[in-house]
């Protein structure tokens, strides 16, 4: 497949997801895609235990942090905070549709404000020496996005933004959860193709719906990158493709055995003082997804959490079952 020059490959910003234990899994499965937090609200990150909420180990990189808030004075100084940090890019979240995030005025409901919108991105790309970017939805609710999307992008382009990731759906702010808002509104690949026709100077990312990187590569094909959310979770295997079909290199040699036994090692690393790693274990469910064997690998990993095994031993065992099932087959 043909390198494909400047395009942006990325795993989405997901709460309770993409936190640095996932991040590190993701970034053994490819080099150069993008990583992103999850969404931090812009008070913790000023107030909050800064090294719980946007620590990161160095191997994360090219990493960005992505910020909820609506007041840009704040926005500005989380996104310093942010950048002081090491970050690659500081993000600002236009597109959650949960009620907590519409009760603190950010989130999806900001596309109804693209001139805050605006306002916000000029503090925090003021603060900061590295890329800011806007993630945000089709639009809203009864929105006329032939009318409204057009322009929300035009008003924060003023303002100096050149990269948007589009996720290609409406958000219903009434009526449908979270959950729901990632699957019932329907997809709009055209939508976002529309608008990098209709502003071809700007950075335009597809996000939603996007399972595989051969589907990702297709529906892209005007666009300047994509970005895969929950298929990267659940099927992260396919994350190897990227580093050779987008990328041009060499094809991914590691087998998922080899990055078990990395997982291995990096809880171990960081069980000692970091209660958090238990969560290792559910980021790497999918694993083997699709592969013999994969029921055993999900099963042990939860009976040895049940039992309370620290995450390398939980680890540890899941492949050890995965040989000795191979072995007796």
């Amino acid at each position: 497949m043909m390198k494909r020059q400047n395009f942006i490959t990325s795993v989405a910003p997901m709460m309770d997801w993409t936190d640095r234990h996932c991040r590190y899994f993701h970034r053994q499965l490819a080099r150069h895609i993008l990583l992103y937090t999850e969404m931090v609200v812009a008070d913790a990150v000023i107030h909050g235990d800064r090294d719980y909420l946007i620590g990161f180990d160095a191997a994360e990189h090219p990493l960005a942090l992505q910020i909820g808030g609506s007041d840009p004075d704040k926005l500005a100084k989380a996104s310093k905070i942010g950048a002081d940090y090491g970050y690659d890019e500081i993000n600002i979240n236009i597109g959650c549709p949960s009620d907590r995030v519409q009760s603190g005025r950010f989130g999806a409901c900001l596309m109804a404000e693209p001139d805050l919108v605006a306002q916000c991105y000029a503090a925090m790309s003021g603060a900061v020496d590295v890329p800011v970017t806007v993630k945000c939805r089709l639009g809203i609710d009864n929105q006329n996005i032939d009318e409204t999307l057009p322009r929300f992008i035009e008003t924060v382009a003023t303002a100096g933004c050149t990269h948007f990731i589009i996720h290609a759906r409406k958000a219903w702010l009434q009526g449908l959860s979270p959950k729901d808002n990632r699957t019932v509104p329907p997809l709009d690949y055209d939508k976002v193709r529309q608008m990098k026709a209709a502003y071809p100077e700007l950075e335009i990312i597809l996000n939603g719906g996007l399972e595989t990187i051969a589907q990702s590569l297709d529906e892209t094909q005007p666009l300047d990158g994509f970005m895969m959310g929950r298929a990267a979770y659940h099927t992260p295997w396919e994350l190897t493709k990227i580093d050779n079909d987008v990328y041009g290199e060499d094809a991914f040699t590691m087998s998922r055995e080899d990055i078990a036994v990395l997982m291995i090692e990096y809880a171990a690393s960081r069980e000692g003082d970091d209660r958090s790693t238990k969560a290792i274990t559910r980021h790497i469910m999918g694993l083997f997804a699709g592969q013999p064997g994969a029921r055993l690998w999900r099963r042990t990993l939860s009976e040895s959490n049940a039992a309370r095994l620290k995450p390398s031993e939980c680890i540890e065992a899941a492949l050890n079952a995965m040989i000795q099932a191979r072995a007796a087959a």
